[in-house]
């Protein structure tokens, strides 16, 4: 699908008003995130610092707008987990499907790569059924972003008066 020109760059703290606009929606009309209620400025400012301390944290400029991100986080807080990261991205919900989800995962999987980085995670939301909450898109573009399937958590999120599973998705880079 043809865009206008798309930029990456390391996210910064100054952003934090525009990205948590893009994230607010995932909060408040989807099952996307298992959040409930949306971070204050302070809070979302806070967590992009403490990624940009240990990880990369992209967002993609859009004809001089910022439309998506994408973050890496520590799978699990033990040393032997260290090669191993957690990764989100979103975009803003009107700009989907214009590859800025892949083109912000293709950088990061680069700079993790050369992090030294090799088992790469995605926790997704997960629909017993599709509805108006929740589809089974995330796990579409992970599939095509060369994602597997490697665990699956039953009934385990509660959002919307409904129950949510969650899957984990895993990649291996070479």
């Amino acid at each position: 699908m043809a865009m206008g020109e798309l930029t990456l760059r390391s996210a910064c703290v100054e952003d934090a008003p525009v990205l948590l606009e893009i994230y607010a929606p995932y909060v408040t009309e989807t099952a996307v995130s298992f959040e409930y209620d949306v971070p204050t400025l302070e809070e979302f400012q806070r967590r992009i610092e403490a990624t940009l301390a240990k990880y990369p944290y992209i967002v993609a400029v859009l004809e001089g707008e910022i439309v998506g991100y994408c973050y890496a986080s520590g799978f699990h807080t033990r040393r032997a987990y260290e090669r191993s990261c957690e990764l989100s991205v979103y975009v803003r919900r009107d700009k989907r499907g214009r590859g800025i989800g892949r083109a912000l995962y293709c950088a990061m999987e680069d700079k993790l790569r050369k992090m030294g980085k090799k088992n790469l995670y995605a926790c997704i939301a997960y629909p017993p059924e599709e509805d108006e909450y929740l589809t089974l898109d995330s796990v579409r573009f992970h599939e095509r972003m060369g994602y597997s399937k490697c665990g699956h958590f039953t009934a385990c999120g509660e959002k919307f008066g409904r129950e949510y599973d969650i899957v984990y998705m895993e990649k291996i880079l070479k």
